[in-house]
């Protein structure tokens, strides 16, 4: 069983966007199987945030961790991460083999419209048209990214794996980063392999030698002199030098040109994979980021989504008691030991207090135990549905260290018993069960059993279930065993 400590500082490790992105989650599961049980997420809800939006997100992360949809989430986003890393290996690998398959072994001469063909010509052909995908509404974009999205959603399993990725989806298109997203993914890619093919002509122009060529039957030679030009502009503007025009004429396979020829080829074809390449990519992947960024900052809650329209009455009531507009009933207002009392309307007094509770102990047994210290609290024997609302509300606005409830050892425990302890286990950071008898007799060892087995069950430690020899009561006044 899950502490309430453990619960309450673990979302505070994640962005916004990921409890939303559970919140989504939920919402989507509801719509197609149904509302789930929710009276203790609501409760803890009601008693967080005022804003709807909050109170949602609250009710969103008990839920999603009573279901184990976060646990879910995360991991689908190790799928994600996984998927990713694969792409990008597959990438690397494409721009090592594109780099070496242009230049060849050094036997034959490099054709250099060829080689700028081969390493440029599906980065450019791409790259258009995604920018041709701004004329289209963001759900027809195309590209690594939906392939990414298709390869995460193969890691995924479970009756409920498919709506992680629609909920991400779903909050990625309300607040417009749907396409940043893609894009992104999309550019990382590409930056990848074309990194990887700059990285692998540099070692290879390096450590080998090559010789550049042009060679054409219809074209003239002055037309290669004008393509040299036109595509070394750029990068000539950032250093990368462009061949003589004479250089350019001479490499038509006819002569054997000078070293230092080819060397300004080289030059050439690494400044025109940067700037036509590896910039472009560059300053695509920068802006989707940036845009994405900005995008996950608009995501929000909207209350008139089906699933959320519901839940304002519930959330927001119109009227909610305060607890001090009637006097105190004596039956069910829980009780303090030591003849202490919690005062209606100051259900917070049980502050940092440890606290005793029990469930339905039978009117034989004697209740509260005798010897109970004066600074523990004790909520009285819970034998109504409004006393247990009360002690939850109660438990939700404080900080009780310590909780232990007492259960009859005599009796079986039922599902219902199991829920509500499990319940106020959430709601304290250390919980203990006290299998409770007047005086221990034999005949109660097999129920004990029982009782040991399905809170093991149910996920409570062994150590955490105590009876009368423990001495449950010194712990709960100090802590220590």
């Amino acid at each position: 069983m899950t502490s309430r400590a453990a619960i309450t500082t673990a979302p505070q490790d994640n962005p916004p966007w990921q409890a939303h992105w559970l919140a989504e989650t939920i919402r989507l599961r509801e719509e197609h199987w149904g509302p789930l049980e929710d009276a203790d997420a609501v409760r803890q809800a009601r008693n967080g945030p005022g804003a709807l939006e909050d109170r949602i997100l609250v009710r969103a992360q008990w839920l999603g961790r009573r279901e184990g949809l976060d646990q879910l989430i995360g991991r689908w986003r190790q799928g994600a991460i996984i998927s990713l890393l694969l792409l990008l290996l597959i990438a690397v690998v494409a721009g090592i083999g594109s780099a070496a398959g242009a230049l060849g072994d050094g036997t034959r001469p490099v054709n250099v419209l060829w080689a700028v063909g081969a390493l440029l010509g599906l980065h450019a052909l791409t790259f258009l048209l995604w920018l041709l995908s701004f004329l289209l509404r963001p759900a027809h974009t195309t590209g690594l990214g939906r392939i990414w999205l298709w390869a995460t959603r193969k890691f995924a399993r479970g009756p409920d794996a498919a709506l992680v990725p629609q909920a991400l989806m779903n909050l990625q298109a309300r607040a417009g980063a749907l396409r940043g997203l893609f894009g992104t993914i999309s550019h990382t890619l590409w930056l990848a392999g074309l990194a990887a093919a700059l990285i692998t002509l540099l070692i290879m122009l390096s450590t080998a030698s090559y010789r550049f060529v042009w060679a054409t039957t219809l074209l003239q030679p002055d037309t290669f002199v004008f393509l040299t030009r036109a595509l070394g502009w750029l990068p000539a503007q950032l250093g990368f030098a462009v061949p003589a025009d004479d250089i350019v004429r001479a490499s038509d396979n006819s002569q054997v040109l000078p070293a230092t020829a080819q060397a300004q080829w080289s030059v050439w074809l690494i400044g025109v994979i940067v700037v036509y390449g590896v910039l472009p990519r560059l300053i695509a992947w920068l802006l989707c980021l940036m845009q994405t960024i900005r995008a996950q900052r608009r995501i929000h809650i909207d209350p008139a989504l089906p699933g959320y329209a519901t839940l304002r009455d519930r959330l927001l009531p119109a009227v909610q008691s305060s607890g001090i507009d009637r006097p105190v009933d004596p039956l069910h207002q829980p009780q303090i030991g030591a003849g202490r009392t919690i005062e209606s309307g100051a259900l917070e007094a049980l502050g940092t207090h440890p606290l005793l509770v029990s469930l339905e102990l039978p009117s034989d047994i004697p209740w509260p135990p005798g010897d109970l210290p004066a600074g523990i609290y004790n909520a009285g024997n819970l034998d109504s549905r409004e006393q247990r609302n009360r002690l939850q509300d109660a438990l939700a606005q404080s900080h009780t260290p310590r909780l232990l409830i007492a259960c009859d050892a005599r009796q079986t425990p039922d599902r219902g018993t199991l829920g509500l302890i499990a319940s106020l286990t959430d709601k304290a950071a250390q919980t203990r069960v006290w299998l409770y008898t007047n005086d221990e007799p034999s005949s109660t060892s097999h129920r004990t059993q029982t009782w040991r087995e399905r809170l093991t069950e149910a996920g409570m430690a062994p150590a955490a279930i105590v009876q009368n020899s423990d001495q449950p009561l010194r712990w709960l006044e100090t802590g220590d065993d």
